[in-house]
């Protein structure tokens, strides 16, 4: 079989294909999952402002579990779509499916460290769940701004980190964490980190097809 030597200018060619391929594969997609997670979390963190508001039962709290269970069965559909769609997978893609990884393994540990404390000594340490989510979501995202030189989100990454360190110190401080404000803080932070950087992510892909 005979071999067809590249030219310089195919070589140039290829490259500037695969760098523009890149460039958008970074955009496509990463919109959708933000958007997913941000209107998930601020729809169920509204949900339950209002059940408690109503009822004054915590039991409420309890459905913040449906950001899990819905978020959990969406994301591998939607990442798989997307894979199959893009038929590449970037350094990028790595760095970003670690950063993540690494949140979400980080969040289904706390849940079982606070269930532990509930059901062991009947302690409760569920308001380490409403910090982590913004600390440390807010510093994935913010890596991964960064990484792809993506302004809003490290913005967005920024404001919710923000909002996580001060959840800790009223924590650590002993501050209620009263729904009457906490909520709205918490709503405001998600859509910051998630839905505004989603819908931004999703205009720059348009713009690029």
């Amino acid at each position: 079989m005979e071999e067809k030597n590249i030219t310089s200018q195919e070589s140039m060619a290829i490259i500037s294909e695969m760098i523009e391929r890149s460039k958008h594969h970074r955009y496509l997609g990463d919109g959708n999952i933000l958007l997913l997670w941000g209107y998930l979390t601020v729809a169920v963190a509204g949900l339950v402002w209002l059940l408690l508001a109503v009822t004054h039962h915590p039991a409420m709290n309890w459905f913040w579990f449906l950001i899990w269970i819905i978020g959990g069965i969406a994301t591998p559909i939607m990442v798989r779509k997307r894979r199959d769609k893009s038929g590449v997978t970037t350094y990028t893609d790595n760095i970003s499916n670690a950063l993540w990884s690494i949140v979400g393994y980080s969040a289904i540990a706390l849940t079982f460290l606070c269930l532990g404390f509930l059901l062991a000594g009947g302690k409760d340490s569920w308001s380490a769940m409403l910090m982590l989510p913004l600390i440390i979501v807010g510093i994935a995202e913010i890596m991964q701004g960064v990484v792809i030189r993506e302004r809003c989100l490290v913005w967005g990454g920024a404001i919710g980190l923000l909002c996580g360190l001060f959840t800790l110190c009223c924590i650590a401080g002993g501050v209620v964490l009263a729904a009457r404000w906490f909520m709205p803080m918490f709503i405001i932070a998600f859509a910051a980190m998630m839905i505004v950087p989603g819908h931004v992510l999703n205009s720059k892909s348009r713009r690029e097809k």
